[in-house]
């Protein structure tokens, strides 16, 4: 074919698509369908298989805590918990009462800083004894972290009953022990009659029980930070402390955080120590936001100002955990 004739032949004509192959698609067009389709159906599995757990949490918590919230607009007292007849609604009644109340706050300011020394104690020994444990042999490590696994384990009553012990104003250790240094003068002294020793022997009993759980926690955080950059800074003429301050802490920060803001919703909830150590039946000046609570529900028969109390608890404690989940976030845990 000439150059002449490919010009005359002209552009090419197009070819009708064919009427039956409309609305068709090649299987080529159907595989991605198939593969989104499948991927659907495995996003939605994780769901599924957490959806028992959002279920038992949903009974155990959110109903409970729904039903605080009810009864803490309504006056439920003893007639209405027996008969089942409706509890008239007060509005916010309650809450102002609480909250008018001088004793209300006596109770609260008590807390906060029953809260403060146990959580300043409890971070400023785990930390230290975590410190420690690096610098051990690993035997010795190993037996350390046993006796802390055994302490941690122990059930609350047991050690309730042997800090009782201990206690004790006829038998106990402590006075026995401080009568041999500073005179027999201690022996038979009641640590409870004093509501700041009684207290101080709470705060031990607290301290004592939650010192393994920060102890591991940060040890195992210490076990995250590069040896070789410690070595670095020590090379550098960097002290002990300079290397823990701009080398150590970075590092075991976020997790210390972390552990502190826990450490503070446990504390500011303490109930089970205080009880058990005071017989079942807390003086008034050994009362917390917990026993404030219970006392007023279950000895005053006032279940709907009991409620009111534990729910202004909650809203105080939201604050604590929304920044512990922030710091989650922050760490990369919670995405």
């Amino acid at each position: 074919m000439s150059a002449a004739d490919t010009k005359a032949a002209g552009p090419p004509v197009p070819v009708p698509p064919d009427p039956q192959a409309i609305g068709k698609s090649s299987p080529d067009d159907d595989a991605p369908r198939v593969q989104k389709r499948k991927r659907k159906k495995g996003e939605l599995l994780p769901y599924f298989l957490i959806l028992p757990a959002i279920v038992a949490i949903a009974a155990v918590y959110l109903y409970p805590l729904g039903k605080t919230v009810v009864m803490s607009f309504q006056d439920m007292g003893r007639r209405e918990l027996w008969s089942g007849e409706p509890a008239p609604w007060v509005g916010f009644e309650q809450f102002t009462n609480i909250l008018g109340d001088p004793e209300f706050w006596w109770v609260t300011f008590r807390t906060v800083v029953f809260m403060a020394i146990c959580v300043t104690l409890t971070m400023g020994i785990g930390l230290l004894v975590a410190l420690l444990m690096r610098k051990l042999t690993t035997w010795v490590r190993l037996v350390l972290t046993a006796c802390l696994i055994a302490a941690w384990s122990m059930p609350l009553m047991v050690a309730a009953s042997i800090f009782r012990f201990m206690a004790d104003s006829d038998y106990g250790l402590i006075n026995t022990l401080i009568a041999k240094v500073a005179g027999e003068d201690w022996l038979g002294h009641n640590w409870y009659l004093n509501p700041v020793q009684g207290f101080g022997i709470i705060t031990l009993l607290v301290v004592w029980g939650a010192i393994p759980f920060v102890v591991v926690t940060l040890y195992a955080a210490l076990t995250q930070v590069p040896q070789e950059l410690e070595e670095a800074a020590a090379l550098d003429g960097a002290s002990a402390y300079g290397i823990y301050k701009f080398v150590t802490w970075p590092v075991i920060k976020p997790v210390f955080v972390m552990v502190t803001t826990l450490s503070v919703i446990w504390d500011f909830n303490v109930f089970g120590q205080i009880w058990l150590l005071r017989g079942n039946k807390p003086e008034p000046e050994y009362e917390t936001l917990g026993l404030y609570s219970y006392s007023k529900a279950f000895e005053s028969t006032s279940f709907s100002q009991g409620s009111a109390i534990a729910l202004i608890t909650v809203l105080l404690l939201s604050g604590v955990a929304v920044y512990y989940l922030r710091q989650l976030m922050k760490t990369g845990e919670v995405e």
